[in-house]
């Protein structure tokens, strides 16, 4: 009865395949419950990796390219895996560091460290841009410090105003 409802295979008709997104996409959500809302809320390389992995084996099981359960095992696997990593590199900075990148010095002291830049493939006019952005200020004088961190985004430490 349920191979009638979803099919098998790759031999599947429109309803089939339609029934299976919906399965999936359930799926999909207890999956992302069940490793947290690091999985879409971080954004570091380490998790966007996850993201597009787990998008690609759930989609072969919609398609019918692999057998759904197969399929919904894998997706488990990969999630149990990032929560495990994730965990892990709460324990060992160095491991942390190797998965998920560090924070690279952009500006401090009132000078640009270009080198950085180069590294981050950053201009100054991005940077310029990032400041107004995040801060509503165009001045750099009032910028203690600026990162590249991990995740992509510029922060900025401000000084106090008096």
């Amino acid at each position: 009865m349920i191979e009638l409802l979803i099919g098998s295979g790759d031999d599947i008709n429109t309803l089939q395949m339609v029934l299976r997104a919906i399965i999936i996409f359930f799926i999909a959500l207890l999956l992302i419950r069940l490793g947290g809302l690091r999985i879409i809320g971080e954004k570091s390389g380490f998790d966007i990796a996850v993201v597009i992995m787990l998008g690609a084996i759930l989609s072969r099981a919609i398609v019918g390219a692999s057998p759904l359960i197969d399929t919904v095992m894998a997706s488990l696997a990969m999630v149990s895996a990032n929560k495990l990593l994730a965990w892990l590199c709460t324990k060992n900075k160095r491991l942390d560091y190797f998965m998920k990148g560090r924070p690279l010095l952009l500006y401090a002291k009132g000078k640009l460290h270009r080198s950085n830049m180069s590294k981050a493939n950053l201009s100054q006019t991005e940077l310029m841009t990032n400041l107004r952005l995040e801060t509503n200020s165009e001045n750099l004088n009032e910028v203690i410090t600026a990162y590249m961190e991990p995740n992509g985004r510029i922060s900025f430490v401000l000084k106090k105003k008096v």
